[in-house]
């Protein structure tokens, strides 16, 4: 297959499933058992031009954050973020001190999106008849930097998907949930991803070949529209939709994945 068909398409998923509540890593990691596998730095590099492009779909907050950080509101909902980001920030400065690697097996993967696909239905059932309208405290955003966690250490369980359902159970709507699990997401995907691009290019693996800059540049642009375009859809998708259907997606996905690993075995 030629190699910028293989980037297009790994953009693509990458940009789709990037911030949407069904793990772009779980998705990035079953297409590579079919398609030619990437450098690190590919992955890392494309899922910044994921995060990068929704920038844009928060205007209203980049303002507040630009023009009025004077405002108390302002800074309070910024050291909400900055709490959540730091909480995560060192839980992973932690797992990389311990040497914890990412596990790339289909199976636990099948699983986390298979038992993230359930708790997504199961959080929407018991939401019926309430009106979760709450505002993002220090204690949600604290639990946020516990879910981000979470969702490094089982690769399947979905950043976004973990942080917005413990948001829903805490009595947050699903549009603030959603909007502050993308803002954290940004400065912590952001960073980890700096401090992994600098570590790729100052200490190459021995034996690496040379990036062939040209497709990651591709791959960056593919990852950005898509995720743009995705997460636009989503958020006015949620306005006045559950999470029903992400629910019942991941419960069909991981229970391929585990058929099918129990079937090639």
């Amino acid at each position: 297959m030629w190699d910028w068909i293989v980037v297009i398409v790994l953009g693509f998923i990458e940009g789709l499933t990037e911030l949407l509540p069904i793990s772009s890593t779980a998705h990035l990691l079953i297409a590579e058992h079919w398609l030619p596998r990437q450098s690190d730095l590919f992955n890392i590099v494309i899922q910044s031009g994921a995060v990068i492009s929704v920038l844009p779909l928060f205007p209203e907050r980049l303002y507040q954050f630009v023009f009025q950080w004077r405002e108390r509101a302002t800074r309070d909902y910024a050291g909400k973020i900055l709490l959540a980001f730091v909480i995560t920030g060192i839980g992973g400065l932690a797992l990389d001190k311990a040497g914890f690697k990412l596990p790339e097996e289909l199976w636990p993967i099948g699983w986390a999106i298979l038992v993230g696909g359930i708790g997504f239905l199961l959080v929407e059932r018991w939401l019926c008849g309430r009106n979760p309208h709450g505002p993002v405290t220090w204690s949600i955003a604290a639990v946020v930097g516990l879910g981000q966690l979470i969702a490094a250490v089982f690769p399947g369980t979905s950043r976004s998907g973990a942080t917005i359902l413990l948001m829903l159970m805490m009595g947050l709507s699903r549009p603030a949930a959603t909007e502050f699990s993308f803002l954290v997401g940004i400065p912590t995907m952001l960073a980890a991803g700096a401090l992994k691009i600098f570590r790729a290019l100052h200490h190459p693996p021995a034996g690496a070949a040379p990036e062939h800059w040209d497709m990651v540049v591709l791959g960056f642009i593919v990852s950005a529209l898509v995720s743009f375009l995705a997460v636009r859809w989503l958020l006015r998708y949620i306005q006045t939709h559950t999470f029903n259907v992400f629910g019942w997606y991941r419960i069909v996905l991981g229970a391929g994945i585990l058929g099918y690993f129990f079937l090639d075995r």
